[in-house]
């Protein structure tokens, strides 16, 4: 018969940490980080340095996370590396100021990174629960992440048992593993709704040293009310879409749809869910936002599969009133299958994200800001747009007042080539470039996508350069980013200067 798991304070579980130990964290997005004992754990490494001694881990989690776990430890300085998605300031601070190592990664890579061995010891893992029993079954609370991997390859866990999240999520969640090269084998999703794995996850309670109680909401923050340039980006993309499926080149029972995350994305799946022409279709995602749960209740998303439910508070709790009803129509996997190449071919998913700035010929950055500066990450987007059937990217056209133009002739930093690409959309429109070379996908982008203020600018660029395979010069490539830096607006770049 188990014993009952020992009960710790958030300072106790967190003074079995040393320095130097690797931990991993559940959670993805904000949603289903454990939040008490990094608390504490930063509060301790603050102490330690005041001492003047060294502290500092390593952290591995699913995405984002929130202020008590990325944003706390950075404050402290107390992070000795972080891989692999982030949106914490304080931790971007740290990051482009050297202090923080910190190396970007595909999402759907980061488990078996681990199981691989690549990223080194997992000495902990720190996971937010629902419901855990002695024999050491786990319920995950608002997402899965890597939570199964860690559990696994943890030498000890500590368990924080937030009682925001009911106890019957057990069945919300599809826990599962690959084997490892040379014993994998198929994963036998064929629809959004298929599961393949556990409800919980199972581990041996004899390496779980305590069971932290906490009752603290997710740090999901707000969403930004929709603008002209949100809405317009949105009605586009519901616009090429509904003429994909008239065209015949997207099925009539429609495809699952991939939507990143943020503003943007709530913008073009409401437009999405206005539109008269767009059926009833499926989410297979990382991330379930407000808009998705709307679209649920209003029937026009049949399933929504994804790694997380990042909702704001008031939205999880009406979730969680109306669970029994929610249980047919939501899953949450592993971001290992939610962002899996194999599935993600299979099921033909429709994938829409959200770039930083895109040049002429459809190359994407979506990290780094005037190729420097790390914004986030990649997140899942290189794992979606790679294998997806239609792979669009959205952004406005301009940014900063219209000091920065989104279209450049060069990106400044690269995340998606333009091979696999299908369609970019700004507010100013569409540009197609499927079967497209890139002089003509320069063109459909200036023309179609670019701010009327740019467009001059970017069509003289392409005068001036000549003609070739790929209309480029590695002189004046980066002269609207260098303009930038030097007055604070690309628009008074001088080609003359470059040619």
């Amino acid at each position: 018969m188990n014993r009952p798991l020992p009960r710790l304070t958030a300072a106790e579980a967190a003074s079995f940490i040393s320095d130097g130990d690797t931990i991993g964290f559940s959670g993805f997005t904000p949603a289903g980080t454990p939040k008490a004992v990094p608390t504490a754990l930063a509060e301790r490494a603050a102490e330690m340095h005041a001492a003047g001694k060294p502290f500092s881990v390593g952290m591995i989690t699913g995405a984002s996370t929130g202020p008590s776990v990325d944003g706390a430890l950075a404050k402290a300085d107390a992070i000795s590396f972080r891989t692999p998605y982030q949106s914490n300031p304080d931790l971007r601070k740290n990051i482009n100021a050297g202090r923080t190592r910190y190396f970007d990664m595909h999402l759907s890579a980061v488990s078996q990174a681990i199981r691989y061995g690549f990223l080194g010891k997992l000495h902990w893992a720190m996971v937010e629960a629902a419901d855990v029993t002695p024999n050491g079954e786990i319920v995950l609370t608002s997402a899965v992440g890597i939570s199964p991997t860690i559990c696994s390859q943890a030498e000890r866990i500590i368990i924080e048992l937030n009682h925001k999240h009911p106890a019957a999520l057990r069945g919300f969640h599809d826990n599962y593993e690959p084997a490892d090269p040379p014993h994998r084998r198929e994963l036998r999703v064929f629809a959004p709704g298929d599961r393949i794995g556990s409800e919980v996850i199972k581990v041996d309670p004899a390496k779980i040293v305590g069971v932290v109680e906490t009752d603290r909401n997710d740090e999901v923050g707000g969403f930004d009310e929709p603008t002209d340039i949100t809405n317009k980006i949105g009605q586009n993309v519901a616009d090429f879409l509904a003429g994909e499926l008239q065209a015949g080149r997207i099925p009539k029972e429609f495809l699952p749809v991939q939507s990143g995350v943020g503003n943007i994305a709530n913008a073009v799946l409401g437009a999405m869910g206005s539109h008269p022409d767009i059926p009833r279709f499926d989410i297979y995602t990382e991330v379930i936002q407000n808009a998705v749960i709307g679209l649920i209740r209003s029937g026009k998303v049949k399933f929504a599969s994804g790694a997380s439910l990042t909702v704001t508070s008031d939205v999880l709790q009406s979730i969680y009133k109306d669970l029994e009803d929610f249980r047919s129509k939501l899953l949450l996997r592993p971001q290992e299958i939610s962002n899996h190449p194999e599935i993600i071919r299979r099921l033909g998913l429709i994938t829409i994200n959200t770039a930083i700035e895109l040049d002429i010929f459809g190359n994407i950055n979506s990290t780094h800001i005037m190729g420097k500066s790390m914004m986030n990450g990649i997140g899942g987007s290189g794992d979606f747009t790679r294998n997806g059937y239609l792979s669009i990217f959205t952004c406005p056209s301009c940014a900063k007042g219209g000091t920065i133009s989104s279209i450049v002739p060069f990106a400044s930093h690269l995340d998606h080539s333009e091979h696999s690409v299908s369609a970019v959309i700004t507010e100013r429109g569409i540009a197609d470039l499927r079967g497209k070379s890139p002089q003509e996908r320069a063109e459909l982008i200036v023309s179609n996508c670019a701010h009327p203020d740019y467009q001059p600018i970017l069509r003289e660029y392409l005068s001036k350069v000549g003609h070739s395979h790929t209309p480029q010069t590695l002189r004046g490539a980066f002269a609207m980013h260098q303009q930038f830096l030097l007055t604070g607006d690309m628009r008074q770049v001088n080609w003359a200067n470059y040619f």
